[in-house]
């Protein structure tokens, strides 16, 4: 497989990215709802209390209903963890795959390719 452009070499790719997009949502929402938590701890004003509480509230929610989404899809698995090493070993050679791919020519010379007044 030399063509990565190609896009019958492409296979599975949307599935891949669906996920890695996921999971990088559900790490900033958890890192959300960590900031609400220690930001609630922070404030006098009862008032920004209770307007960080109710985006705390949202932010778990939206935690819950994404976590059922990847564990509908098969994308994460929570409660099994044999299963969930398992995924993300294969994500681990995926992106180590990916680093090793010749994406580019060694040659990126363009002289010549487009027309130019001194050639």
């Amino acid at each position: 497989m030399n063509d990565f452009l190609d896009p019958k070499n492409a296979k599975g790719m949307p599935d891949l990215a669906d996920s890695a997009l996921a999971l990088d949502f559900l790490i900033s929402v958890k890192t959300g709802i960590k900031n609400y938590a220690v930001a609630i701890t922070e404030t006098a004003s009862p008032e920004l209390r209770t307007a960080l509480r109710n985006q705390l509230d949202a932010a778990i929610y939206l935690h819950g209903e994404l976590s059922q989404l990847m564990m509908e899809k098969g994308w994460l698995f929570p409660s099994d963890l044999d299963k969930q090493f398992q995924i993300d070993m294969k994500s681990a050679q995926t992106a180590i795959d990916i680093a090793g791919l010749k994406l580019f020519p060694d040659n990126t010379n363009r002289l010549g390719t487009f027309a130019t007044p001194d050639h």
